[in-house]
This record gives structure tokens, sequence and C-alpha cells, in this order.
């Protein structure tokens, strides 16, 4: 197995130029500017993420049989490809559109690009795709400069929507057979879904050598002294109505439970009106984020299913067949968020996700503080607030434990793999032309 570490204090390191190109730090006062300038000087990438982000929420929009977070990779990466066409201090991701003048429209080209992805990825909203094209068009100076920005959108759409053809995304999935032994995987009451994502470790990344290239150690044995405690951990936090987590946790566990790469570009969102970047700045930004959420999917469903772990409703059920004295069975015990999530359980996608966006953010803006807040995927008008990024990348992970639905050793080694898969994309994707 090739597993690279890379620390967060190289990360910093190699990025110093990297940043001073990106943006300037923040400050609180920075952070707390009002909704209404911040949506005055609103740039197209964060709407467009907006846009892409009301797609995936709509019933229906979402194949199941395809990740949300390719669309989100492939769209911000035909942005920032063609908006650093015409900027030029960053490395391309994909391609370089060569004789394009420095006085194209960036905010025409991110326009069109956004827009020609999502046609092609959601055909059905081809309507609602174009007026808002035609509408953020509107506000571009007519002319030449507008018309190099749309024709370098379009061609940095193409060029990705091309890479991306035959990247396994479309390939059926044969039926899964679940195995019987005592820690293996097993489809989860109360509903009994059907296993998600069985091949999608068969999916070119992104970014990555291989999906298995940061892949983790296997999980603790189940007669461990360390599984023991994991198990009794979510067997007693976990369970619905638990008479031992406090009412903050369980808040936190139901709070934390929809897709956690949602909630974070959302976060992605306000750090960036907070500081006013620039459409280069935002297109990087996005990129780096999106790209590294699309590798983490790849990767996490590459040791999930290596691994197959069971889930704790099983375990915590049948815990008088692991051969561990310290795991007493609880036949009727179900989760605090009642339904579990249709695949193996190590590692923890929650921790993977937040530990990638965590370290993203703070290695493009250059410190960890940041005050903003988070609204439920789930949980419509509650919020939660935090002081930094570590701090929701933190409370995100934890939570799946108050959830009911990981075990604390899911989410260390899942905590890892998402540094590990950033901290690669940080070092060798989106650089400055100057290093």
């Amino acid at each position: 197995m090739n597993k690279v570490v890379v620390t967060l204090s190289l990360v910093c390191a190699c990025l110093t130029a990297q940043a001073r190109n990106s943006t300037t730090a923040f400050s609180d006062e920075t952070s707390q500017g009002t909704a209404a300038s911040a949506d005055r000087a609103l740039n197209p990438v964060v709407q467009w993420n907006r846009t892409l982000l009301a797609i995936v929420r709509t019933p229906g929009a979402q194949s199941p049989t395809l990740h949300p977070t390719r669309s989100f990779a492939m769209m911000h990466a035909a942005i920032y490809d063609a908006v650093s066409s015409i900027d030029r201090t960053h490395r391309p991701y994909l391609i370089r559109i060569p004789r394009v003048s420095r006085r194209a429209s960036e905010a025409a080209a991110a326009d069109a690009a956004a827009h020609d992805v999502l046609v092609a990825l959601y055909p059905a909203f081809q309507t609602t795709l174009d007026a808002q094209l035609e509408q953020l068009l509107s506000q571009v100076a007519e002319g030449v400069h507008k018309d190099q920005g749309i024709t370098v959108g379009g061609l940095a759409a193409e060029a990705i929507l091309e890479a991306r053809l035959s990247d396994g995304s479309g390939t059926q999935a044969p039926p899964f057979v679940f195995a019987s032994v005592p820690g293996d995987f097993q489809s989860t009451p109360p509903n009994f879904p059907k296993p998600q994502f069985t091949e999608w470790a068969r999916v070119a990344p992104f970014a990555l050598e291989s999906a298995s290239q940061f892949r983790p150690e296997p999980p603790p044995d189940l007669t461990s002294d360390t599984y023991a405690d994991v198990f009794n951990e979510v067997k007693s936090l976990g369970i619905g109505k638990s008479s031992t987590a406090t009412a903050d946790q369980a808040l936190t566990g139901s709070f934390w439970n929809g897709a956690v790469q949602n909630y974070w570009n959302e976060i992605a969102q306000t750090a960036a009106l907070a500081t006013a970047l620039s459409i280069p700045e935002s297109a990087r930004l996005f990129a780096l984020l999106n790209l590294a959420f699309a590798d983490d999917v790849i990767a996490f469903y590459d040791a999930k299913y290596t691994y197959n772990l069971w889930r704790p409703v099983t375990a915590i059920r049948a815990g008088d067949t692991d051969n561990n004295p310290d795991t007493a069975a609880d036949p009727n015990w179900l989760p605090e968020v009642g339904k579990t999530t249709p695949d193996p359980s190590y590692p923890g996608a929650h921790a993977v996700i937040s530990a990638s966006a965590a370290l993203v953010l703070r290695t493009f803006f250059r410190q960890d503080q940041f005050n903003f807040k988070v609204t439920s995927e789930v949980m419509p008008g509650v919020e939660r607030s935090f002081a930094s990024f570590s701090a929701a990348e933190q409370e995100a992970t934890l939570s799946r434990i108050f959830a009911g639905v990981h075990f604390r050793s899911d989410l260390t080694a899942g905590r890892q793999l998402g540094q590990d898969v950033a901290a690669f994309l940080l070092v060798h994707f989106l650089q400055p032309v100057d290093r």
C-alpha cells in the first residue's frame, strides 16, 4: 500500500507563497459583515455553488448511483480552469485555454463553465439553468471581453465533461452479497436498505493516484479492548433517547445527520463572502474543496468495502457473537437518528470530509479562527455557532457517535484519511505558476 502522510506543518510551509497569492487572512471583524453587503458582492462562483446545492437537494434530481461530489468537483474544476485561463496566476487543473486576453470577463467565463457542466449533468434543469445564465450574463458589460469569457467557459466545461466521460461512474454495480460472519456489514434495522455505492471506489480519482493511496489500517479486532471501548461508548451515547448523552450531544447527532459536504460548501460560501474573495480566489477555493470531497468519497468507499465492518446497530444487537466478554448484546437497540447510512462503518464519512474541508479552509485562509454559523441540512431553521473551522470539524465528526451510527475508531481513521487526501491535493494541484 502506497501510504504517504503529509503533515499539516509541511502543507502550510509548502503553501506560504500560494496563500499570499490567494487571499489575505481575515479577522473576526471581517467575518461579521452584513448579509446585505455580502449579497451585493456575490460573485458567480458562490452563486453557482448555491445553484448546485439546490439541485442536489431537489428530491429525485440526483441519480442514486452517482455521488453528488462528482458533480461539484466537475463544475468547480471547469470554473477554475476557465477563470485561471484569464487570471494565469495558478496552474490549471486540466486545461489552460491558449491565447486568452487578460481582459476577458472572468465572471462570464465562470458563468458559462458552470452552466454548461450543469446542463450536461442535469438536463432536466436546463430551462432554469439557461434563465440563470442569462440573468447573470446580463450583469456583464457587452463586448468582445464578455464574448471571450463565454467562449473560455464553454471550452473548460467541454474539457472536464470529456475527461470524466469514461471515469467509471456509470459502471453498473453487481448485486451485493452480505456475509454472515460476526463483524461483517449487514443491512441495518429498522428499514434494512440495500448497500449504496458498492463500486464507487472504481471511479477514477480527480487528484489521487489511486482510490487506495491512503487506505487506513484495519479497524480494531472484535476481541480487543479498543473495540470493547468504542462499542460501549456508542451503545451508551448513541441509543435513541439515551440517558447518558446530554441534550446538546443528542441535538448534535441529529443536527449533522445530512450530506456533510453540503454543510461545508455553505461554510465556504460564508467565508468567501465575508472576506470578499475575488472571482479567481473563489474559483480556486471551491475547486480545492470539492476536488478533495470527490476523492474523499472514492477513497473512503475503497476502505469501507475493503474492511466491510458492521455498523453499531448490528454489532450491538449481536454483541454476544463477537467473542468479546466486554460487549453485551441489546437486541432492541436503535440509534438516536433512527436509520443508519447503508454502507459499512469503517471509516466514517463525516470524519473524512470534515477533516479535508477544515484543512483546505485553514490552509487557504492561513488561519483557523473564524466566527460563523451553520444551518442544519435536516433540521430546518436550526443553527449552531462556531469560532473556528477546527471546532466545526470536531463537532461534525463526533456527532456520528451521538447519532449512533459510528464507532470512535471509524472517526479516528476517517480524520486521518481526510487529512491525507486534502494534504496531497493542496501540495500537488492548483499551485501558483511561479512555484
